[in-house]
C-alpha cells in the first residue's frame, strides 16, 4: 500500500497503522496515548508489549485488551484507505506540520484528521461561537463580523453547529475568506446533516474540516464539549456572539482564557436570555465588542501580515444602501421599499455597514456617517 501523501517522512506506514490502532482503543485519551509512546518509543512497540507492561503504566484493561482485535485492525485499515484519497490527511502531534498553537496544549490531540487544506490551520485564526438557537440579530451579527474579520485576513474557526456557528462559517465564505470547522464527530459522520452542503463549501473555498475523533465516530453528547478545547486552541482569540449562561460556548471561552487566548463578547439586551452568557463573560473580564476594531486592537501584530479589513472597498465603491442614506435618512422599512431587497438582506447589510462605521441608527432612522 502506498504511503498517504499526508504522511510525515519521519513516520513509516507501519508506524502510522499502529498509531491509528492505538487511537481507536477505548479509554485511551491524549495523555495516555503520549504516555505509551514515551514509554515504548513507538506505537508499534506499544502494541506488541505485554499486557502487564500496560498495567504497569496504570492503563485499564479496557484499553489493552482490544488492541489486537480484528475490529480494531479493520477500522485502522479503513482509515488508511481514507487517507489515500486526495485532500484527506492526518496530522500527528510530533509532526512539523501540526498546528503550533494547538500543540501548546497539554492535552493536544495525538492525531488530527483533516479534510481540505491542512495549511490553513497555521494561518491566524479567530474562533466564533454562540447559541444553537440564536436570534435573528445574533445570526446577522455573526455573519457580518465573520465576513469583516475574514476580509481582514483571519481564518474563522467554529464548530459547524446550527445557529451562530453556521452563520460564522457562512459569513466568512460570503466574504471570500477561509474557515475551519472543528467537528464533534468523525469526519465520515458529519453532524448536523443540515450542514453537509456548508461543509463541502468550506473545503471548496480552501478551508478545512477537523476532528480528533476516529473517522467513523457518530454523534455523542460527551464529544461536543471535548472538541471546544480544539476550537480555542487553534485560535488567537474567541468571540462569543450570543449565549445563554448554560451554553457550551461559555466552556469554549473558559478554555480560551485558560489557554492564554483573548476572549471577546458581544453585549445584548438585558431582556434577552441569549445575551446573559455574554454579559457574564464581560463581567468576568472578556473584552466588550461593538465593532471589529475592538477585536483587532489586540491583534495588530497578526494584521501586519494580513490584508486590511473590508471597510475601505465599501467607502470607495458606493454601497447601494449607503447611496440611499447619503441622499436622506431612511427607516429600515423605507430602505426595503427603496432598494427592492428583502428585509433580511437589508438588516444583514445594515449590520455590516454599522460594524464598519459607515452608518448609525438614531431614533429608528438610519443615517450615513462621514469618515
Amino acid at each position: 500500500m502506498p504511503a498517504p501523501s499526508s504522511l510525515s517522512p519521519a513516520v513509516s506506514p507501519a508506524e502510522l497503522e499502529a498509531r491509528l490502532r492505538l487511537h481507536l482503543l477505548p479509554e485511551l485519551g491524549p495523555r495516555r496515548f503520549r504516555k505509551l509512546l514515551s514509554a515504548f518509543d513507538s506505537a508499534s512497540a506499544a502494541l506488541s508489549a505485554p499486557a502487564t507492561a500496560w498495567r504497569a503504566l496504570g492503563l485499564p484493561a479496557a484499553c489493552a485488551e482490544p488492541r489486537r482485535s480484528a475490529d480494531i485492525r479493520e477500522r485502522a485499515a479503513a482509515a488508511l484507505h481514507w487517507l489515500n484519497e486526495p485532500g484527506q490527511h492526518v496530522l500527528m502531534w510530533d509532526d512539523p506540520a501540526y498546528p503550533a498553537l494547538l500543540g501548546e496544549l497539554t492535552d493536544a490531540p495525538p492525531l488530527l484528521f483533516v479534510a481540505g487544506d491542512p495549511d490553513v490551520l497555521e494561518a491566524p485564526q479567530l474562533a466564533m461561537v454562540g447559541s444553537r438557537r440564536a436570534s435573528r440579530p445574533g445570526l446577522d451579527n455573526a455573519r457580518a463580523f465573520a465576513r469583516s474579520l475574514a476580509g481582514g485576513g483571519f481564518v474563522i474557526t467554529s464548530g459547524l453547529a446550527l445557529g451562530i456557528d453556521g452563520a460564522a462559517h457562512q459569513g466568512a465564505l460570503d466574504g471570500g475568506g477561509k474557515t475551519v470547522a472543528v467537528l464533534g464527530t468523525g469526519l465520515q459522520c458529519l453532524y448536523p446533516r443540515r450542514h453537509v452542503g456548508l461543509a463541502a463549501q468550506i473545503i471548496e473555498q480552501g478551508g478545512a474540516l477537523v476532528s480528533e475523533l476516529p473517522l467513523d465516530c457518530p454523534p455523542q453528547a460527551s464529544n461536543f464539549p471535548r472538541r471546544n478545547r480544539i476550537i480555542s486552541g487553534l485560535s488567537l482569540g474567541v468571540l462569543v456572539v450570543e449565549a445563554s449562561p448554560s451554553s457550551g460556548s461559555l466552556i469554549t471561552a473558559r478554555l480560551a482564557a485558560e489557554q492564554g487566548r483573548e476572549v471577546y463578547a458581544i453585549p445584548g439586551s438585558i431582556h434577552h436570555p441569549g445575551a446573559r452568557g455574554c454579559h457574564q463573560l464581560i463581567r468576568d473580564g472578556a473584552t466588550l465588542v461593538e465593532s471589529i476594531e475592538h477585536i483587532l486592537e489586540a491583534l495588530r501584530g497578526w494584521q501586519a501580515s494580513a490584508v486590511q479589513p473590508t471597510s475601505a472597498p465599501l467607502a470607495s465603491v458606493e454601497h447601494p444602501l449607503l447611496a440611499l442614506l447619503h441622499a436622506a435618512p431612511h427607516s429600515t422599512e423605507a430602505l426595503v421599499q427603496a432598494s427592492g431587497w428583502s428585509l433580511s438582506q437589508v438588516l444583514a447589510a445594515l449590520t455590516e455597514l454599522e460594524l464598519d462605521g459607515l452608518v448609525c441608527n438614531e431614533a429608528g432612522r438610519w443615517l450615513a456617517r462621514s469618515r
